[in-house]
C-alpha cells in the first residue's frame, strides 16, 4: 500500500532565539528533532500537542511551505524538497486564522479564483465551487463579502477552499476554532465523509474529543519530538497497562481497605461522588471489584485512561490552556 505521508529523521531549526528583545544569532531555536511519522493512504491520523510543540512547522513542511533543515519526506511518494510541485498538486490545506481569504469578494468569488488556480476548466467551475458551498453549508451565503461573514462561517470557507483542487491528502490545523458545537459535528461528519471517499487527513487539534470521534491514530508531539503514535481506543496503554475501577458513593473504611490492597496505586474523587482506584499490577481489579461488592457497593465501572488523561499526564496542565 502506498503511504500518504512517509516522515524520516526530520529536523527544524530556525537561527537565533525567537522572541521580543532576544538578539538572534546567539543560539538556535530547534522547532523539531529526529521526527519519523508514517501515515497510510485513507487514513485520519490526528496530531496533538501544546502550542509550540511543532505541530504547524511540521504541517508546514509537510505541505512544502518549510524547508527540512535535515531528515527526509515524503508525500504520496515525492520527495516534498526536490518534487514539491508534484506534491502540491495532490494535496489540499487548511491553516488556522484568517489568512488566505480575501475580505472585499464573495464566498463563491473567493472560491472561484481559487478554483482557477488549481486549474479547475472554467466550463465546471460553476457547478464545482456551488457543490462545494453546499457540502459546507454555505449555500446561502454564497453572495455574502467575507468581511461580513462569522469567524466560524470563515473556517468554513477555508475548508471549502481546502477542497477546491479536489486533493489526495488534506491538512487542518485546528479546523473547528470559531465554530459553534453544531457546525463542528458537521464538520466531523464531513471529515469522515471524506475518509469514506479515499482521502487522507491530517488533523491537527488541541480537542480531545474531536480526535477520538474522527481519528484513526493519534500522535502526540511536545517539544519537537513524537511522544508516541497509538489508535483513540489504545493510547490509556501510554501510562499504564491496566484498568482503574470507579465506584460511587463508597464508605471512607471500604476506601481504606481497597486502598490497600496490593496492586492499587491511590484513590481520587471524581464528581458525583465517585472514587477512582487506579491500579499497577496485573489482576489488581478482580480483589478491587471483591472487596467492593461484599461491601454493598453497586455502582461500578472500569475502563483504561482516555486519550485526554494521557494528554495531561504526558505533556501537562500547559497543554491545555489553549
Amino acid at each position: 500500500m502506498l503511504t500518504a505521508i512517509d516522515v524520516r529523521s526530520l529536523s527544524r531549526s530556525y537561527a537565533g532565539n525567537p522572541g521580543f528583545g532576544r538578539k538572534s544569532g546567539k543560539k538556535d531555536f530547534v522547532a523539531l528533532t529526529d521526527v519519523d511519522l508514517k501515515v497510510e493512504v485513507g487514513e485520519i491520523r490526528g496530531l496533538l500537542g501544546p502550542n509550540g510543540a511543532g505541530k504547524t512547522t511540521l504541517m508546514k513542511i509537510l505541505s512544502t511551505v518549510l524547508l527540512p533543515t535535515r531528515g527526509e519526506v515524503e508525500i504520496l511518494g515525492h520527495d516534498v524538497v526536490r518534487e514539491a510541485e508534484l506534491v502540491r498538486r495532490r494535496i489540499g490545506i487548511v491553516f488556522g486564522g484568517e489568512r488566505g481569504l480575501y475580505g472585499l469578494l464573495t464566498a463563491r468569488e473567493n472560491l472561484d479564483y481559487w478554483a482557477a488556480v488549481y486549474g479547475v476548466p472554467a466550463g465546471r467551475r460553476k457547478q464545482h465551487v456551488g457543490g462545494l458551498l453546499d457540502r459546507l453549508g454555505l449555500g446561502d451565503r454564497a453572495e455574502t463579502q467575507v468581511d461580513k461573514m462569522s469567524r466560524g462561517m470563515k473556517q468554513r470557507l477555508h475548508l471549502a477552499r481546502g477542497l477546491v483542487g479536489s486533493p489526495e491528502l488534506l491538512f487542518l490545523d485546528e479546523p473547528t476554532v470559531g465554530m459553534d458545537p453544531v457546525a463542528a459535528r458537521q464538520f466531523r461528519a464531513l471529515v469522515q465523509e471524506l475518509r469514506d471517499e479515499g482521502m487522507t487527513i491530517l488533523l491537527s487539534t488541541h480537542d480531545m474529543q474531536e480526535a477520538e470521534a474522527v481519528c484513526d491514530k493519534v500522535t502526540l508531539i511536545d517539544r519537537g519530538r513524537v511522544v508516541g503514535t497509538e489508535t483513540p481506543e489504545g493510547v490509556g496503554r501510554w501510562i499504564t497497562g491496566f484498568e482503574r475501577v470507579d465506584a460511587q458513593h463508597v464508605p471512607d473504611e471500604v476506601r481504606r481497605r481497597v486502598v490497600s490492597l496490593p496492586g492499587v496505586r491511590d484513590a481520587e474523587d471524581l464528581p458525583d461522588g465517585w472514587v477512582r482506584f487506579d491500579t499497577t499490577e496485573q489482576g489488581a481489579v478482580s480483589p478491587v471489584l471483591e472487596s467492593l461488592i461484599s461491601a454493598g457497593v453497586t455502582a461500578i465501572r472500569t475502563s483504561l485512561p482516555s486519550l485526554e488523561d494521557v494528554y495531561v499526564t504526558v505533556i501537562g496542565d500547559r497543554g491545555l490552556g489553549v
